[in-house]
């Protein structure tokens, strides 16, 4: 169990140095992020782009780079490109996006020829150190699929279970959440979710302990569980919590940095290597956490 970041940091510390292949490298706070986490030893990189531009991007920032560190590339689909082929080469063991759009860097990663697809459906996973809350907490999906079905978020819970099974865990416990621990045909995500935990209890989505419908106060307070008279394993102990649909991860997840005070580190999982895709307002300290959740799932995997 991984209580806070910085056991994320001393796990990454201990693991073979990992290489992030960046892809449009020109960016202010992704270069910073990468840079930090080199010079404290966690990581090296390759950086994808305009070979000028994320030199005077360095040069800002009193970095010096190696140009043997610089991949040059053309506009953005050629970066894309030249950085996930530099991943399927073997020169780099996660992909990051830098200052290119999601997009763009998406249809080099899936292209049936020449992309790094896995054999799941990719899914955003993100990590939160949440003040008051005794270990890091997951949620997921609030990046990639606006509306999952049910086949769907299958695949994001065995997503999330392998990722966290890479960090050490065992039998992961996710809350399918819900508004309501009551099954009702006029919310179809608490039947999605009554679906999910007996395929769960079959083992058929991992090694993972899985509880739906549960509403959040219930998954993450025992107090608000005994009140309510609720008995699960899953109460006050969550690691991961499935959420209904994209808004919903959202905006929790921004809730729980506005409101509550988190860090949060975010990852692409499903593909064949993780990828580092933060938000266009993501801060230096957020991608530089997510590059370090990728550094460790990506050791997991060699």
């Amino acid at each position: 169990m991984l209580k806070t970041f910085d056991s994320l940091t001393a796990l990454v510390r201990d693991a073979p140095k990992r290489t992030v292949v960046v892809a449009s490298a020109n960016d202010g706070h992704t270069l910073e992020a990468v840079l930090r986490a080199s010079r404290e030893g966690l990581i090296d990189y390759i950086l994808v782009g305009n070979r000028s531009s994320i030199l005077a991007v360095g040069e800002e920032q009193g970095a010096d780079i190696p140009q043997d560190a610089i991949v040059d590339a053309g506009e953005e689909r050629d970066a894309a490109e030249k950085a996930v082929a530099l991943v399927r080469q073997g020169h780099g063991n996660f992909l990051m996006k830098g200052k290119l759009q999601t997009a763009t860097l998406m249809r080099a990663v899936i292209d049936k020829n020449t992309g790094m697809r896995g054999e799941n459906v990719m899914s955003h996973l993100a990590l939160f150190e949440l003040p008051g809350y005794p270990k890091l907490l997951g949620v997921t999906d609030g990046g990639m699929i606006p509306y999952p079905t049910l086949e769907q978020k299958e695949h994001i819970i065995k997503n999330a279970a392998v990722l966290f099974e890479m960090l050490g865990y065992q039998t992961t416990k996710v809350a399918v959440l819900a508004a309501s621990e009551t099954v009702n045909e006029r919310m179809p995500e608490t039947e999605d979710a009554r679906i999910l935990k007996e395929r769960g209890e079959k083992g058929g989505l991992g090694d993972c302990f899985v509880e739906g419908p549960v509403s959040l106060d219930l998954a993450l307070s025992r107090e608000s569980a005994v009140l309510k008279g609720y008995e699960s394993p899953i109460t006050g102990d969550a690691d991961i919590l499935v959420v209904p649909n994209i808004a919903c991860g959202n905006i929790l997840g921004k809730s729980l940095i506005y409101a509550g005070n988190a860090k949060m580190a975010g990852c692409i999982v499903g593909a064949a290597v993780p990828v580092v895709l933060t938000s266009r307002g993501a801060s230096t300290e957020e991608k530089h956490l997510s590059i370090l959740l990728c550094a460790a799932a990506s050791t997991a995997r060699s």
